[in-house]
């Protein structure tokens, strides 16, 4: 039960903070022996966050008439991580590019990315400024997120950023962009799980989707409100910290 309260943990809290939800873990499973830790809880974990970013945005979502062309905007932006995404998969190159080097210095580099761009000036919001050019633009940027210790979320605000998107409003692009991306590979695990040995539900999923969703829940709540205040300077310090700390073990 332990093992499951941490992993619903990380992922709650990483999914949609900009510190890569994988790459921890990706930590955690490597140096903690996680007995419980199969396919069947990932995907659980990541229905959990699925349903949370829905239930937070219900509102926009329940009102797709006045949105649609914000959500149309969205399924395009997220069409190339997905099929790049399954491409990857099914190659199985994903797998080669789970090392803690790659994940170290992409902690690293795309810290101080997000530490760039969140320079840049506070000038478009998501209502009036986003349009098909900046979703496709968001979206490339989103492909990057494949490689472990880049983020999602965290690229996905990046590249808003760099449009000088509000950060509240980066986020917010972010946070949407994720509903079809958890979407799909809650869907993709789903079937892989069903045509797999593993095809029983346990009381442990049950519990992981319900941790993981009150985690991811919390999680959006507070960091769109953080974000109305404060930069983006503790996450990036967190990250260079980070990644200094998994080079030094990659090196020395």
């Amino acid at each position: 039960m332990i093992e499951i309260f941490l992993l619903s943990l990380i992922q709650g809290i990483t999914e949609f903070l900009p510190i890569s939800s994988s790459s921890h873990l990706i930590i955690f499973s490597n140096y903690t022996e996680f007995t419980n830790r199969s396919l069947s809880i990932d995907i659980s974990l990541h229905i959990g966050s699925f349903i949370a970013v829905i239930t937070y945005f219900y509102k926009d979502i329940a009102d797709f008439v006045k949105n649609r062309d914000l959500f149309l905007k969205i399924i395009i932006s997220s069409i190339p991580v997905m099929i790049i995404g399954f491409f990857l998969v099914q190659s199985n190159l994903i797998e080669q590019l789970r090392n803690i080097k790659l994940i170290g210095w992409t902690t690293l580099i795309f810290g101080a990315l997000l530490y760039i761009s969140d320079k840049c000036k506070l000038e478009r919001n998501i209502n009036t400024n986003l349009n098909y050019k900046s979703a496709i633009y968001i979206g490339l940027f989103q492909v990057l997120s494949l490689m472990p210790g880049v983020s999602r979320s965290g690229i996905s605000i990046t590249a808003a950023r760099f449009l000088k998107f509000k950060r509240f409003d980066a986020a917010k692009i972010s946070f949407l962009l994720s509903i079809p991306t958890l979407g799909a590979v809650s869907m993709f695990g789903l079937k892989n799980v069903i045509f797999s040995q593993e095809v029983s539900i346990s009381i442990l999923n049950l519990i992981s989707i319900l941790l993981s969703f009150i985690f991811s829940f919390v999680t959006i709540k507070y960091f769109l409100n953080y974000i109305k205040n404060f930069n983006l300077n503790i996450f990036v310090y967190y990250r260079i910290t980070l990644g200094v700390i998994l080079l030094s073990i990659a090196y020395l």
